[in-house]
């Protein structure tokens, strides 16, 4: 038994659809962040579920460890093959299977990504709303339980997700959920797979829930004096129940390297970035309502966006935040970390977050998702100064201990991967034994996306 002999009997399944080129190898081995390259043994690409089944069985009886892959754009190291083996990439197990237009469903296979999913549902009249800002695959969404600038109203991967089709660490082939809304029979398989980061099984078919497109929509920016006033104003917003669609927030630091990067012009100062969804009337309300409760926190510089052009530049401007930070540091790594806290706790926890990063050696610009109490910070450092790679890691921890301390996650939406992993004793506590024991169950031989998220993987 060893990979080898793994990879022998997989080249006589795909032929020229397992890969070991050193630039194959070295794409499935990078991350977008501060990982070191880890490239795999083998990248395969199947063209079907069966023979995804194939590679596991194979990769089982080799004791050869299996990582899914998607669209690579994971950011806590997920998809590296920390102790070599295959990579399955799904570029070629991309299609819509089926669109129930009438049920607002559509089944797809997982290496479609969410834009090709909504320009092939654009003539429907449906959607699917769940946008982290990458162009991310519908499988590795699900595996990581994505969310991102939509979550405040739409959800997130984990409400969004119906039923899977997912191979197992022994290559059977099972299915979980139904097109059903609702269901009371039995372990609830689908939430189980969702957010496992493929330590279970690879998901082979998904089936998710669709919204209709809205009637109108309407984008704002404004801004704010400091953090505080802003992150206020997200709270009182959402008691009142105004019905947001996206809110995000970018500190001073953000604005300045986004104005740089998209060729922006706003003030260097807290901005909030706003956009509603429904009729033209109900958008006209909200927007409405929310200026007068943002105009009670000092919110200034208000620029409306209703064409569809101007609406793109600004969530461009804000998905390419990422890029524009790196880019503002020529040269630098970045550790770029999440947390969510509850959102009575929101602006304490970005204050102090903000604080520490000031008292740091290392720039850290300040972003997210705060409808949901959702946060980022991009912590850039130079890879050779060893002060300054501690001071990012320290940094992140930081933010853990605090999420944690007021009630919250170590991780809102990147997921848990190598990055987190430590922090999952502390959050869990017995509850991360009982996630070992299911992968014990399900994956004995810890073949599957070894390394990662579960006890003793």
């Amino acid at each position: 038994m060893s990979i080898d002999t793994a990879i022998e009997a997989l080249s006589t399944l795909l032929g020229q659809r397992l890969s070991r080129s050193k630039s194959d190898l070295d794409q499935h081995g990078t991350s977008e962040t501060h990982f070191a390259l880890t490239p795999p043994d083998a990248v395969a690409y199947p063209a079907n579920t069966e023979e995804v089944s194939e590679i596991v069985k194979i990769c089982a009886a080799h004791g050869c460890p299996v990582v899914g892959f998607g669209a690579g754009t994971s950011l806590e190291g997920q998809t590296l093959a920390v102790q070599g083996g295959v990579v399955v990439d799904f570029r070629d197990m991309a299609a819509v299977l089926h669109v129930g237009a009438e049920d607002m469903d559509v089944t797809v296979q997982p290496g479609i990504t969410r834009e090709v999913l909504n320009e092939e549902l654009r003539a429907t009249g449906l959607m699917f709303p769940v946008d982290p800002g990458a162009n991310a695959s519908i499988g590795g969404m699900a595996s990581t339980r994505a969310s991102g600038t939509t979550a405040v109203r739409y959800g997130t991967m984990r409400d969004n997700v119906l039923g899977l089709e997912v191979v197992l660490a022994d290559g059977r082939i099972i299915q979980t959920g139904t097109r059903a809304r609702k269901s009371a029979a039995g372990y609830d398989l689908t939430a189980l797979f969702v957010g496992a980061e493929g330590t279970l099984g690879l998901i082979t078919a998904l089936t998710l829930r669709l919204q209709g497109q809205p009637e109108a929509v309407t984008s704002a920016v404004c801004a704010f004096d400091d953090i505080e006033a802003a992150v206020s104003a997200v709270q009182m917003t959402i008691q009142m129940g105004i019905p947001m669609a996206r809110i995000e927030f970018v500190d001073a630091a953000t604005v300045a390297a986004v104005n740089a990067y998209s060729k922006m012009d706003l003030p260097l100062c807290p901005h909030l970035l706003i956009e509603f969804h429904g009729s033209e009337t109900a958008v006209e309300e909200q927007a409405t309502l929310f200026g007068e409760v943002v105009e009670e926190f000092g919110a200034k510089g208000f620029e409306w966006a209703k064409k569809a052009e101007e609406r793109k530049a600004l969530w461009t401007m804000r998905h390419h935040a990422y890029w524009a930070i790196v880019q503002s540091r020529k040269g630098c790594k970045a550790l770029v970390t999440d947390i969510c806290v509850p959102i009575s706790k929101l602006a304490e926890a970005v204050e102090q977050t903000r604080a520490d990063i000031a008292a740091s050696p290392i720039e850290g610009p300040i972003l997210g998702h705060v409808g949901d109490g959702n946060f980022h910070a991009i912590l850039l450092f130079d890879e050779s100064n060893e002060g300054e790679v501690q001071a990012a890691h320290d940094l992140s921890h930081q933010m853990v201990e605090r999420a944690l301390a007021l009630g919250g996650t170590a991780t809102g939406e990147h997921g848990i991967g190598m990055g987190k992993k430590k922090y999952m004793r502390a959050e869990h506590g017995a509850a991360w034994d009982v996630m070992g024991d299911i992968k014990q169950a399900l994956d004995p031989q810890n073949l599957m996306n070894p390394g990662k998220l579960v006890r003793g993987n």
